[in-house]
């Protein structure tokens, strides 16, 4: 079997470290190491972890400097074949390691592999939702404007494709080798994929089973939407530099999806007013979100303009119905774990 190195950035992640760990755990894949990045975290969460007892776990201890630059840490300290990611809330289903090593063996020329997740909510359930991607024949738009990559905690690479992107960067006065860029942070994920589909001839390719379990935890997007969108305009920028053909010709539908995105983020949150704003600015940047995909569209808009005229429990009464009509559909999509 070939090392998986895993990478677990920690911040604040004492309720949900315990469940995390005991996924990976319990993976049928028992060739991984992993690698645990305290940064400057105030609870004991690495503790939890060095209790575990198992000398595959790895505990560093490392100032506040972001997620980005402690998972480029980790990268760096990793020994395996295979490199993967989960976040401190997230949750890998028992196969998830196998299934995606077993990809990458069988296709050699696939330097990323990916596939659908599960949202869940805080305590552990599914809220009946899912993000399903495009898993073959995926380009530099699809990443760009709608990347299949849907969350930190689903990616499996292989060692040397970010080997082939690395760059280095000064930080606190010294060369530091990075992966993720940390000045597109909120977008550093999409940007490192778009830099694999720019620059290298590797293939970014899905496998249909549903093996992330996707945490949907109140974040700082509802309250500084704007801020999410200044990382995506950072790294909109970053890309311009290697693929400026691609960010000229697709960079407007780019920004409406994006800017969809932190529309229904408000949606969630329950804040109509400001989700109306986002959605009309999305489709000011880019008209064509409509055709491309009417429903989603439509819907946004929809929900945002109910969300502000309806009694906010008629509201969540009618989207628990929306997802309880969506769920059973969305979950045939794919093969299951």
């Amino acid at each position: 079997m070939d090392l998986v190195s895993i990478i677990l950035p920690l911040y604040k992640s004492k309720p949900y470290i315990e469940h995390t760990l005991n996924s990976i755990l319990e993976q049928t894949y028992s060739d991984w190491e992993l690698i645990v990045i305290d940064d400057g975290s105030p609870d004991d969460s690495s503790d939890v972890c060095l209790s575990v007892g198992d000398d595959r776990i790895r505990v560093y201890r490392r100032q506040n400097t972001g997620s980005c630059r402690a998972r480029n840490f980790g990268i760096n300290e990793a020994k395996g074949k295979f490199i993967s990611f989960i976040d401190h809330d997230d949750l890998w289903r028992q196969t998830k390691l196998e299934k995606h090593v077993e990809h990458l063996e069988r296709r050699p020329e696939v330097g990323v592999s990916y596939g659908p997740s599960e949202l869940i909510d805080s305590a552990n359930n599914s809220i009946g939702l899912f993000q399903i991607p495009k898993l073959s024949g995926v380009d530099s738009r699809d990443i760009l404007c709608r990347t299949p990559i849907g969350n930190g905690s689903v990616p499996l690479l292989r060692r040397e494709v970010l080997e082939d992107v690395k760059f280095t960067m000064e930080r606190d006065g010294k060369s530091e080798v990075m992966f993720f860029d940390d000045e597109c942070v909120g977008w550093e994920d999409v940007e490192l994929w778009l830099r694999i589909a720019c620059l290298t001839p590797w293939v970014i390719e899905g496998i249909n089973y549903c093996l992330t379990l996707y945490r949907l935890v109140p974040d700082g997007i509802v309250g500084n939407p704007e801020k999410k969108q200044t990382g995506f305009e950072r790294g909109l920028e970053r890309v311009r530099r290697y693929a400026p053909e691609l960010i000229a010709e697709h960079g407007d539908a780019a920004r409406a999806y994006h800017l969809r995105y932190l529309a229904r983020r408000l949606i969630e949150s329950g804040d109509g007013q400001k989700a109306r704003r986002y959605a009309h600015r999305a489709i000011r940047s880019f008209p064509g979100l409509i055709l491309e995909d009417p429903g989603r569209t439509l819907s946004t808009l929809l929900a945002s303009y109910a969300l502000s005229a309806l009694p906010a429990p008629m509201f969540k009464r009618l989207m628990s119905t929306a997802v309880k009509l969506s769920s059973p559909q969305q979950a045939r999509e794919f093969d299951g774990s």
